[in-house]
């Protein structure tokens, strides 16, 4: 049986992507509860609490990360833990890849020992060539293409706001939960074309939202060809408008979304960046002169400068940053459970429990 990875969100269709959502809500409402402190003499009723699927008992998943992480990290440790498993952290400093080892012979190691493998890697080649000769799946924590665990995250949290909602969903605290269906969405974004927008572009669109992006006149800065050929491939150009004006992008705007101007790796063209993204800094005073909607969301997958966003907005009611940063936990969970722990993605409204 041949392993499946996930790379991008371009790989999933729209309902493995449903199926994913719902998953994660449910799977966030049980172990909230789960987790929930209990009073010494009520200590009985925290044992009868109903607990997450132990689909990783005894399983081990390697964290195979090239770079530093904070939510990626711990909310695959903690993740793994709920479902009965353990989170094996390598570092660049903790074994042999990239220096006296391969990326096939470390797949093979690894996939040979532990049940999964959770990549954050430096060009998207490198999770390519773990996922090719692994023997057990991959998910791509991150790679310099693409970053499906944060959009995941980012639908997640679009889902749970209630001025997006089309409808209330169904026993929304509930383990049977159903996610709420959103309202048609405009989504702006603003800055460099990093992987966090990459798979925005594959996925935004498909689930019926239009795309606004506003990035320099500078090839450096734009889509890469490579990225663009699966947005094209999926259909999704056809509702994403490009622009170089940052007002121009906000207009009528319902989420306003920005990611760090310099990733990691970067830092020497700190000045250089820092020139070309003058002007796109998200500020109340930006989205009012572009004409955004007036109860309008900022969302940054952290963490974050104050150039890119300033206070008011960051911390501000507008700002769903933190509810954002929680759900990373819970998706990457629902992928873990899903990928790891049963090797599909299967629908969970047609299975009341995995075990």
């Amino acid at each position: 049986m041949k392993p499946p990875h996930l790379m991008t969100l371009a790989d999933l269709s729209v309902p493995q992507i449903q199926n994913v959502l719902t998953h994660a809500l449910r799977l966030k409402n049980i172990s909230q509860k789960f987790l929930m402190p209990a009073k010494p003499q009520k200590i009985s009723q925290k044992l009868h609490r109903e607990a997450p699927p132990q689909s990783l008992s005894h399983a081990s998943i390697a964290l195979l990360f090239s770079k530093r992480s904070t939510r990626t990290r711990v909310s695959a440790e903690t993740a793994s833990v709920l479902l009965g498993g353990r989170a094996l952290f390598l570092g660049r400093e903790d074994i042999q890849l990239g220096v006296n080892e391969s990326a096939r012979d470390t797949a093979r190691v690894l996939g040979g020992m532990c049940q999964g493998i959770f990549a954050r890697v430096g060009e998207h080649s490198e999770i390519e060539e773990l996922a090719e000769h692994s023997p057990v799946p991959v998910i791509n924590a991150l790679s310099s293409l693409w970053h499906p665990t944060q959009i995941l995250a980012d639908l997640l949290t679009l889902h749970e706001e209630k001025s997006f909602q089309a409808a209330p969903g169904e026993n929304v605290g509930g383990a049977l939960a159903t996610l709420a269906p959103l309202k048609p969405l405009t989504i702006t974004y603003l800055g460099d074309s990093t992987n966090v927008l990459h798979d925005m572009l594959v996925a935004f669109p498909r689930m019926g939202h239009k795309m606004q992006v506003a990035t320099p006149n500078d090839p450096q800065y734009q889509c890469p060809a490579p990225v663009w050929a699966r947005v094209k491939e999926l259909g999704c150009d056809a509702n994403i408008m490009w622009t170089e004006d940052p007002r121009k992008a906000v207009q009528g705007a319902d989420v306003v979304i920005t990611d760090t101007w310099i990733s990691m790796g970067q830092e020497a063209e700190k000045e250089q960046r820092l020139k070309a993204f003058q002007g796109y800094q998200v500020t109340e005073a930006l989205c009012r002169e572009g004409a955004a909607k007036k109860d309008w969301k900022f969302l940054h997958c952290l963490p974050r400068k104050k150039d890119e966003v300033d206070d008011e907005v960051f911390y501000g009611p507008r700002s769903l940053v933190f509810p954002e940063a929680d759900n990373r936990k819970w998706t990457i969970m629902a992928l873990f459970d899903m990928i790891f722990g049963h090797w599909e993605l299967y629908d969970p409204k047609k299975i009341e429990r995995r075990h």
